[in-house]
């Protein structure tokens, strides 16, 4: 399969096959059409001496320093090279990939001015394999991600690193391995490729595809927390939720009882109590308040991935150059600070109904720490605080980035967005919590065998033989990090969600 893009319409599942599956990209003629206009209305301006921001000045504070035609070509290469500062690890490959096909997709809008040959050997980098290497550090997120992106356009100038192939190449030896030849950039095409959001959008929209599935299956890991301590399921009658109307929680709550339909242990009624506590009873109104806040930040990742973000922008056919500031990141740095909020609450919310299985006051009878040998066997108990140091992390990490602002360029980039670093501490938050989820599914699995395997639900039947199939229920005391780490490799996976789906069909 192939993706056409053309500036407009690309989607974030798009985006997420090309990043992780390594599908091919192409540009729409139309698309290629208007990039050659917005070109050639630059190349005129050019030639009738016109003064144009980052096209015959220089850049941020030197943007009242004239360039003559002569220098325009240092002036493009001289701005990557200088700009490259980025420090710290290489991004993820996924990252990178987003990232090339974000900017090749911005650029295709046709209000960049690019040449048509030098989106082309980009988009050729993205279908060959040229990873650049890009250093996760140094974007404040304002004019756009300056460092990172300059880091990428290196080695389509034949400079920087690459990954070709599972080898970190030079970028000249990358780029000749695949086949291509590097670029010598003409003016405002530096400018072009690195003022704009991609990086943070690249970071950010790797994260909400992996919260959408995370959603459904917080949703899971709580129906077998529910199996374990006998939930009263009353209280995701559809009634209930309706009655407030917001979207999240009533799916969260159909989910719920779909997932726990024909359980003999989660049931209407309890005899033993009225209600539960909240961390049960009130998972819906919880869950589906994430859902929200995540189906916002898919609205809003939609619109930047479509967007242009470039500056100075080209309108040809109103034969006009428009200095103006849509590089800023705030509209993402928002976003992915309400996604790491999103995404903290539904680790904070299973540390709790973690914590109730393991605490032999909360369990419903459970043996202390879901051990049969309490005293000489600790079982459970440092589960619980690897999570709650998790979760107690994640509040760290969920301060918005997007209230600070460092300004830069002698003071010329007064206000800047840190949205990058709201998209980075999102990943971390989203790591977090899939830890902490998979602590919660691992005790209930284990408390589902104390209490002797019996009356599960179909759905969580399925879920609960998927995972003995990988992990014995722990009746000694044994290394426990061993099973962490693969109940979080089932649910990073997906199997946990398969698994489930496989008796109710997809959840919502």
């Amino acid at each position: 399969m192939s993706i056409t893009i053309n500036g407009k319409d690309l989607t974030i599942e798009e985006t997420i096959r090309v990043a992780r599956n390594q599908e091919k990209v192409s540009i729409h003629p139309e698309a290629m059409k208007r990039v050659e206009e917005a070109r050639n209305f630059v190349d005129r301006k050019l030639s009738e001496g016109a003064v144009i921001y980052g096209l015959t000045t220089g850049f941020g504070k030197f943007s009242d320093t004239l360039i003559s035609s002569e220098d325009a070509e240092a002036l493009q290469r001289n701005l990557i090279l200088s700009h490259a500062c980025g420090m710290g690890n290489p991004l993820p490959t996924e990252v990178v990939r987003a990232a090339m096909l974000l900017r090749c997709n911005a650029l295709s809008r046709g209000n960049s001015g690019i040449r048509p040959e030098t989106l082309n050997t980009l988009l050729e980098m993205l279908n060959r394999g040229v990873h650049p290497r890009i250093p996760e550090k140094g974007s404040l997120g304002a004019s756009g991600d300056l460092a990172p992106l300059s880091h990428m356009v290196l080695v389509l100038l034949g400079e920087g690193e690459a990954e070709y192939q599972g080898e970190v190449l030079s970028g000249r030896e990358a780029m000749k391995r695949a086949g291509l030849a590097p670029v010598v950039l003409a003016a405002k095409e530096g400018l072009a490729l690195i003022n704009g959001t991609q990086i943070m959008t690249a970071i950010g929209i790797n994260v909400l595809w992996d919260a959408l599935v995370l959603s459904k299956t917080s949703d899971i890991v709580m129906a077998m927390t529910g199996e374990a301590l006998n939930t009263i399921t009353k209280a995701f009658d559809d009634k209930v939720h309706q009655l407030r109307g917001h979207r999240g929680q009533i799916v969260c709550a159909e989910n719920l009882r779909r997932l726990l339909e024909g359980s003999e242990n989660a049931k209407p009624v309890h005899p033993q109590k009225v209600q539960d506590p909240y961390s049960l009873r009130c998972t819906p109104q919880v869950h589906g308040a994430s859902r929200d806040a995540i189906e916002y930040v898919v609205q809003a990742v939609t619109k930047e991935i479509n967007a242009v973000t470039d500056n100075p922008l080209i309108f040809p056919e109103e034969e006009e150059v428009i200095s103006g500031g849509n590089f800023h990141g705030q509209p993402m740095a928002l976003a992915f600070d309400f996604l790491k909020i999103a995404i903290s609450e539904l680790g904070d919310i299973s540390e709790r109904r973690g914590e109730r299985m393991i605490n032999p006051q909360l369990s419903e009878g459970l043996p202390p720490f879901l051990t049969k040998h309490g005293g000489v066997c600790s079982g459970f108990m440092i589960a619980q605080y690897s999570a709650a140091s998790m979760v107690s992390e994640n509040k760290i990490y969920a301060h918005p980035a997007s209230v600070d602002s460092i300004p830069s360029s002698g003071n010329q980039e007064d206000h800047v967005s840190m949205g990058t670093t709201a998209a980075r501490t999102c990943a971390m938050i989203l790591d977090n919590t899939r830890k902490v989820l998979a602590i919660e599914l691992f005790a209930a699995s284990q408390a589902i065998w104390l209490r002797g395997e019996k009356g599960l639900s179909p759905a969580m039947q399925r879920v609960y033989h998927c995972i003995r199939k990988e992990i014995q229920p722990v009746d000694t005391d044994v290394l426990m990090h061993g099973p962490m780490v693969k109940i979080e490799e089932m649910i990073v996976g997906g199997k946990i969600l398969e698994a489930a789906e496989q008796i109710v069909g997809p959840l919502k």
